[in-house]
């Protein structure tokens, strides 16, 4: 029994000793024993994960995020005046339009032929002029506005804000006034509540976008408007409630005195119905609950799922003695001394903003997730596909978050209908192709510049990826409805692979290794990603019962796209030619995927290419942007290198430079500047560290746990087959694993050079028996 139980437990037998002699303060007493019971009833995490801070916000990679997957917020924690900056998930530049350009196709030839000549930048030249997206950017994710709170009569101390991963909740405490701040996915809001005796604030709402309407009137304030260069039209609708004192419009603004507490409830809705239907009519819904309800259906939502998992690094002493410093310290502290709570804490913070930034019904997570706050975002904080996009979405199924997903196939359907024009319009194929970006208007055609634009296996990566959730969820339905784009993606490629100069293989050209290089023919990256597909898209078709013959050809096909090679200093090729650098430092490492993401590189099955894939990682340094080092903990985790795992770990979590990758005080990951995917990336990486499942019917325990982690425990994460993993170890030794699945199924368990065949029952655990 937790000590604050215990504590209670003792307070109940007293207040039920007074209640016998019916006093009111004993009727007081049992009543509270009752409220506390079901507190202490309610399953807890052994220590509540928070980042928490001493002082208010200067700037924005210190305010705190909330996020119900259609709302974003950054929550600054002022006390006198207070900044909640926001965001709506389909604001964004632009409008509906197809960037494929017309009859590109015709050119195509001339682009492989001047490749295949060594001709490489008149191909670049060429396909600059005839090859590229109409236009050839595409459009940029944008802010929305923000609450501006000036309250008078606040003291400064003592001050303490937060964010509570477990509730989803950043509270700012600041003299005698408390703030909650929240992202209700279920009333589709975001909800500000103030506490204190006597509160005198003034309410007002302002937007960066220049043509906007604004008023206030009773006891709410709407904000209507567009941005720039965009069809989309925005409505936002703020409403106060108060308790005691009084509530007036003035001007803009709404005015609130002499109050108790107070709610405000910020709604906002756009005209985007769809990618290609801008029809609708903004309008920011009202929420008319009251607080305490708000409150509880955000928690019942948010709580639950926050919960599945836990990641405990240390002892539980530890934790709580970390947890003393604030966050910004913590970080600064990390490289002197040793503080696994905090790359726990990292963990659960990426499955925080993940599941805040991606909900059922909203747009994925884009390279900021769900939160900007510039009008001119880096990379138009839009979805690059040639690794970013993926990242974010690595710890969806490890993490026990399958809902946040959603949005992702959403898009990967739509990118199939755009894609297709695309692939008719530049490459006279059948099925649909997406190069290196898209944005909220599905655009597929290469962007950019033909260097690093013309790369085709955007739209392979993301079949390969809901391929991967299948291959967890096992849910037949989801294969049926994804079939017809994973087989969208293979007939693309079974038209379009053209043979290399000795006639003897197949590969992809124009492409190019992202993001360096240039324009080539047939890097390794899109050799493995291709070969991965037609084993998927024969795989899938087979289980579904259909498309015996397509099947068989993607088999023979696969068999003669071009290995993977190993190079003159004993690396994996990123090129057909042995060419490769090993003085390069470059942050993609794109000729490693099929090591990770993917499976096809293997100690066991591929033990030359292993050796191959660790040698070129060893070449690339520790040292790189923020989600490269995410990317890297993965790789080194799958090397069965825990210690070089932990490396790269440590080399993330320390401060942020303007020039320097780290992570910023509110622990987003900089690249620099902020991009959400290095948060979830090393949080898969972590998982990796601690459980692996690269095939279904093979799970791998502790296959990288480096020597800083000698104590832990993880329960609810999940492997490929539908399988709970719940693993404790001390000393460095395995002394639990727990595993679960709702059907029945046997498993081959690894541990530390031991194997074990599992039989694991329908929705029972089983207790394995590996170790010392």
């Amino acid at each position: 029994m937790p000590f604050q139980c215990r504590v209670l437990f003792q307070l109940s037998t007293l207040s039920l000793m007074l209640l016998q002699f019916g006093t009111r303060r004993g009727r007081t007493m049992l009543f509270g024993w009752i409220c506390c019971a079901v507190i202490c009833a309610t399953p807890t995490p052994l220590h509540a994960d928070k980042l928490w801070y001493s002082s208010p916000a200067q700037a924005w990679t210190e305010a705190l995020p909330v996020g119900n997957g259609f709302l974003g917020a950054m929550v600054f924690g002022g006390a006198g005046e207070e900044r909640i900056q926001f965001n709506e998930h389909t604001i964004w530049t632009g409008q509906p339009r197809s960037y494929a350009r017309p009859g590109a196709h015709r050119h195509l030839a001339k682009i492989r032929e001047l490749l295949a000549a060594g001709r490489q930048k008149d191909a670049e030249a060429l396909a600059m002029q005839e090859f590229m997206g109409e236009p050839l950017r595409q459009f940029a994710y944008q802010p929305l506005g923000e609450i501006r709170l000036r309250c008078a009569g606040v003291a400064a101390s003592p001050y303490r804000r937060e964010l509570d991963l477990d509730t989803g909740i950043a509270t700012t405490q600041a003299g005698q006034q408390t703030q909650m701040v929240f992202a209700s996915n279920p009333d589709r809001a975001v909800i500000v509540r103030r506490e204190g005796a006597g509160l005198d604030c003034s309410v007002a709402l302002t937007t960066p976008h220049a043509g906007h309407t604004m008023e206030a009137s009773g006891t709410l304030i709407r904000l209507g408007g567009k941005p720039d260069n965009s069809v989309v039209r925005f409505a936002v609708r703020l409403e106060a409630q108060v308790e005691g004192g009084t509530l007036k419009a003035e001007g803009a603004e709404l005015r609130i005195q002499g109050a108790r507490a107070f709610t405000l409830v910020l709604t906002a809705a756009t005209n985007v119905r769809s990618w290609k239907d801008v029809s609708g009519e903004p309008s920011a819904p009202q929420v008319k609950a009251v607080y305490p309800a708000l409150r509880q259906r955000h928690l019942d939502d948010f709580v639950p799922v926050m919960r599945r998992v836990q990641f405990h690094l240390g002892t539980e002493e530890e934790r709580i003695a970390s947890g003393q410093l604030p966050t910004n310290e913590r970080i600064r502290a990390f490289a002197a001394k040793a503080d696994p709570a905090l790359a726990a804490l990292l963990f659960q913070y990426g499955r925080y903003l993940l599941f805040s930034s991606s909900r059922p019904g909203g747009q994925p997570a884009n390279l900021q997730g769900i939160w900007n706050d510039q009008l001119k975002p880096s990379w138009d904080s839009k979805y690059t596909v040639n690794i970013n996009t993926e990242m974010n979405y690595w710890p969806a199924d490890l993490a026990a978050l399958p809902e946040t997903l959603e949005p992702l196939w959403t898009a990967l359907f739509e990118l199939a209908e755009s894609g297709a024009i695309t692939a008719r319009e530049h490459y006279a194929a059948p099925g649909w192709v997406l190069h290196h970006n898209f944005d909220l208007w599905r655009g597929t055609a290469p962007i950019n510049h033909a260097n690093h634009g013309i790369w085709p296996t955007g739209g392979a990566w993301l079949s390969l990826h809901a391929w991967e959730h299948y291959q967890f969820a096992r849910d037949r339905a989801f294969l049926a409805r994804l079939y017809p784009v994973l087989k969208g993606a293979a007939e693309f490629f079974a038209h379009t692979l053209v043979r290399e100069g000795s006639g003897q293989f197949l590969i992809t050209s124009p492409s190019n290794s992202p993001e360096q290089g240039g324009l080539v023919a047939g890097p390794a990256m899109d050799r493995q990603i291709v070969r991965s597909l037609f084993a998927a898209t024969a795989a899938a078709a087979r289980t579904l019962g259909r498309d015996d013959e397509f099947a068989a050809r993607l088999k023979e096909l696969r068999g003669q796209i071009a290995p993977d090679r190993i190079g003159r200093w004993g690396q994996l090729q990123e090129w057909l030619e042995d060419i490769d650098d090993p003085a390069n430092r470059h942050r993609h490492v794109s000729h490693l995927w099929a090591l990770y993401p993917g499976a096809e590189i293997h100690a066991a099955r591929t033990p030359e290419l292993f050796a191959a894939a660790r040698k070129s990682l060893e070449a690339r340094g520790d040292e790189a942007t923020g989600w490269s080092m995410g990317w890297k903990v993965n790789l080194w985790a799958r090397l069965r290198d825990g210690d070089h795992s932990y490396t790269i770990l440590r080399n993330l979590i320390r401060p942020a430079g303007a020039r320097t990758a780290g992570l910023y005080p509110n622990v987003f990951d900089a690249h620099p500047p902020f991009q959400i995917d290095g948060n979830l990336g090393v949080a898969a990486g972590m998982v990796e560290m601690l459980v692996q499942s690269q095939e279904p019917g093979v799970l791998e325990l502790l296959p990288a746990l480096p020597s800083a982690w000698p104590e832990g425990q993880v329960r609810g994460i999940q492997a490929r087959g539908r399988v709970t993993v719940n693993l404790q170890w001390k000393q460095g030794r395995l002394t639990s694993a727990v595993l679960q699945s709702p059907s029945a199924q046997t498993l081959t368990v690894h541990y530390d050079g031991q194997k074990r065949l599992v039989r694991l029952p329908a929705g029972r655990e089983v207790r394995v028996k590996l170790g010392s």
